[in-house]
């Protein structure tokens, strides 16, 4: 399964408001600067995430974007259907359904779904912060 920039942008700035939850809003430049994604395909990518309600925008000299739920309750396939359609959740069979593969392709289609549906983004947090913690030197003196 290939996800398009648009959906691995998407991922990526949702992933920086989810490790940033319960703080200040976040700003669209300091995330794109902080993701490498452009400025204004980011703009774009956020007002399709607040239009679904999965991200907010708090407008002002202290505003910007923050998660509309906690991240325990966005799943990948949330963020991903929001911006590609359901058809961001797919894998696409180029033979139709007349071919020895297409049972192995609707399960494999399937198992890629449940996955997307069932990481939410507090589960990449933590994962993401345990790894960065065992990466860490330890220096003692």
């Amino acid at each position: 399964m290939q996800v398009p920039a648009k959906g691995v942008y998407a991922l990526e700035a949702v992933f920086e408001l989810a490790e940033n939850y319960g703080g200040e809003p976040l700003r669209i430049a300091d995330i794109a600067r902080r993701r490498n994604i452009p400025q204004k395909f980011l703009e774009l990518i956020l007002a399709t995430l607040k239009q679904v309600g999965l991200v907010e925008a708090r407008r002002g000299a202290e505003g910007g974007y923050m998660l509309a739920k906690p991240p325990s309750q966005v799943s990948v396939g949330d963020v991903l259907r929001a911006v590609e359609g359901s058809s961001g959740l797919r894998l696409a069979t180029l033979r139709g359904q007349d071919n020895p593969f297409a049972d192995l392709w609707r399960r494999l289609d399937d198992a890629v779904r449940t996955l997307l549906e069932r990481t939410t983004f507090e589960d990449l947090v933590r994962a993401w912060r345990e790894k960065q913690s065992l990466a860490a030197p330890y220096w003692e003196i």
